[in-house]
């Protein structure tokens, strides 16, 4: 029987007999191969789930490959407004001052229709960046068959069409920030999407930017979601904005007469993509009436200088005529899967909007805004041609692409002037 010490003698020169140039040809392979397969599958893990969009891939799989930075103040962020300029003067500088300044890497996309407020649009020479302006001639929407099996003309003011023309709008996002990435080669880490008509009382908080999850507003659903915001990174918003590309798969999962909240609430569950509803410091401003005080399916319109994140519910600036103990009694006579917002708290302040706005409304949002967003008011009121003109020239240099007709052709038609 061998002792220990001869054991090892014996492995020793066996050892030393093995063909090292043979050991070498197969280690040294071994060791390169393995390098290189951990590099690809971080470079994977990282870059797959931007990239793709597998209809089938669930969002809790989805997970972002970028570091969430105190505060955001390094994420690459594309903001998209969308929508008509109605009240623009009174909207437009918070969405500067609350959404756009707040982050220094955002950039900003709007995608609007060409009309006689589209000259209050200049108020973005303020922004602090400019990737693409698209404002364009709204034409008819060809209604496919599809289309009128899922959607619904029930309280949509222009039908289906109406419907169809927004969700146009919303996906004219997407594309015009996937052209801007391809051009210049990376990806954003978030994209924002919301209404030019959103009056933002307050800055939009981080803790709103979930990877994976599709962030929406609170209340105001409509039998579905609240489709007045939308952040979320690169994948889920992709396909949250492309409202009308993916109404055949709406249609495939078989779900039929929809309103525009109900449909995006589909939307977002056919593809797999979960959502979380937060309280967002933002109103949509509105100059329609609605019966006072609201019927159980009827619309309640929210006073500006309400304390309360208003989440996108219809809003206006107006003396209070509904506080405390009267808000309680309407709100919680209201169907909360209808349009029913949070009140909690005592903070939010009811408007009568049976009539139009009240004589000294200015007055009342210039105390509620404070005093640099009742300025901007005050200069678009009384804006020039030739300052109009110049603002827009001053935007189009520094976008990166601008699609829009003559600066002088969009301050004309809002201020009856023509270039001479």
């Amino acid at each position: 029987m061998l002792k220990k010490p001869q054991k090892i003698s014996m492995f020793i020169k066996k050892w030393s007999e093995l063909d090292w140039r043979l050991l070498l040809l197969v280690i040294v392979p071994l060791s390169f191969f393995f390098f290189l397969f951990s590099l690809s599958s971080t470079h994977i893990a990282s870059v797959v789930p931007r990239q793709s969009f597998n209809f089938g891939k669930n969002s809790s799989d989805v997970k972002s490959s970028r570091p969430h930075m105190a505060g955001g103040d390094r994420w690459r962020i594309a903001v998209c407004l969308v929508g008509g300029a109605r009240r623009f003067e009174l909207t437009g500088p918070s969405i500067v001052e609350k959404v756009l300044k707040r982050y220094p890497n955002a950039d900003l996309f709007l995608h609007c229709p060409m009309d006689k407020n589209a000259f209050k649009l200049s108020l973005l020479k303020t922004a602090p960046r400019l990737a693409t302006v698209r404002i364009f001639e709204q034409k008819p929407v060809p209604e496919t068959e599809e289309q009128v099996r899922v959607l619904t003309a029930a309280n949509s003011p222009s039908g289906i069409q109406g419907l169809l023309q927004y969700f146009n709008l919303v996906e004219g996002c997407i594309t015009m920030i996937e052209s801007h990435q391809k051009q210049h080669n990376f990806t954003y880490d978030w994209i924002v999407r919301t209404r030019v008509d959103g009056y933002w009382s307050a800055p939009l908080h981080p803790k709103n930017f979930v990877a994976g999850r599709y962030t929406v507003p609170s209340g105001s659903v409509y039998g579905g979601i609240n489709d007045r915001l939308g952040i979320g990174d690169y994948y889920t918003s992709k396909v949250a904005l492309s409202r009308l590309s993916l109404v055949p798969e709406i249609d495939k999962a078989g779900y039929r007469q929809l309103n525009s909240e109900s449909a995006f609430k589909a939307q977002l569950t056919a593809l797999n993509i979960s959502y979380i509803e937060n309280r967002l410091p933002f109103c949509v401003v509105t100059d329609r009436t609605y019966e006072f005080p609201p019927a159980h399916l009827g619309v309640p319109v929210a006073a500006m200088s309400s304390l309360c994140p208003l989440s996108g519910a219809k809003c206006r600036p107006c003396t209070p005529v509904c506080k405390d103990g009267c808000v309680a009694d309407v709100m919680s006579s209201l169907d909360n899967r209808w349009s029913w917002t949070d009140w909690s708290n005592g903070t939010l302040e009811l408007c009568n909007a049976e009539g139009g706005w009240e004589k000294g409304w200015e007055k009342v949002f210039d105390r509620v805004a404070g005093k640099k967003l009742g300025q901007e008011r005050k200069r678009v009121n009384g804006l020039k041609f030739e300052e109009c003109v110049g603002d827009f020239r001053d935007m189009m240099r520094r976008a990166a692409k601008w699609e829009a007709p003559a600066a002088e052709e969009i301050c004309g038609l809002g201020l009856g002037m023509t270039q001479k």
